[in-house]
């Protein structure tokens, strides 16, 4: 064998035992992570609607279920298998306020347990009144009020006294009534099947008793008509009484001619 051959021989030889000896102190592999923790979440039994349940309908056992529910996720209002196992059968046959959807857990503020009187005794606040007054297209925002709205009550009348003094015909228009919800149009309490006019002929608005007798006494008086509010300036909890700071615009009839004057209290 040629001495060049034995060279690179002894050399390759050299250089796979330094690999070798290299291979074996190399740090050994790191370990496998540990695996999380499984973290168990709590829940709670809560009782739900089977299914969709409307306005003013008498709960029945089979539309109420028990559904496991994240416990931190669970309202104090909710009802609890824990706290009431036999909720089921204290909550049939209670009438419900307000509609509830599939699996929307039940709260018993929603219901009321009726033995007596009709539904919309029931479904009236504690204080309120229910009281209608008669409607057309044209005093009744054109059919676009439905049940749950808030509108304006306006009264527009002649007013004779200032005819006297004035000597022409004068009439007045003014807010009697503010931010009061609609609780039904004729006998409709909510829309159905995607139904979005009602045109009816009365309007049942939920009322306290003294914006309740102003009502009656303006129904005398003149022409009621209501004013639709839009959905970002009406809340359930602002009922005020009838507004101080009404707008009257007063409208001067000339037998040739017609004369407008306007004045803001």
């Amino acid at each position: 064998m040629k001495p060049a051959r034995i060279v690179v021989l002894v050399i390759a030889v050299a250089a796979g035992g330094i690999a070798a000896l290299l291979a074996g102190r190399s740090d050994p592999p790191p370990e496998a992570p540990a695996p999380a923790p499984v973290v168990q979440l709590e829940t709670v039994d809560v009782l739900v609607a089977n299914s969709d349940i409307g306005l003013g309908h008498t709960v029945s056992a089979q539309e109420l279920r028990w559904q496991t529910w994240p416990a931190a996720a669970a309202s104090a209002n909710f009802i609890r298998k824990s706290d009431k196992p036999d909720a089921i059968n204290q909550v049939a046959g209670s009438m419900t306020r307000a509609a509830f959807s599939a699996g929307e857990p039940i709260r018993e503020a929603k219901l009321i347990k009726g033995k007596t009187g009709g539904y919309m005794a029931a479904v009236l606040p504690s204080g309120m009144r229910a009281i209608s007054v008669e409607i057309s297209p044209e005093t009744g925002a054109g059919g676009f009020i439905l049940p749950n709205d808030h509108v304006d009550v306006i009264l527009s009348r002649r007013d004779k006294l200032a005819e006297k003094a004035a000597g022409v015909e004068i009439h007045t228009s003014e807010i009697i009534l503010a931010n009061v919800r609609v609780l039904a149009i004729d006998q409709t309490v909510e829309e159905k099947n995607g139904q979005r006019v009602v045109v009816g002929k009365t309007a049942t608005l939920e009322l306290s008793p003294r914006q309740a007798e102003t009502l009656a006494v303006s129904r005398q008086m003149g022409t009621l008509s209501l004013a639709l509010r839009s959905l970002v300036d009406f809340d359930g909890a602002d009922k005020p009484e009838a507004r101080d700071d009404t707008r009257r615009t007063s409208v001067n009839m000339v037998r040739f001619g017609v004369t407008s004057t306007a004045t803001t209290k």
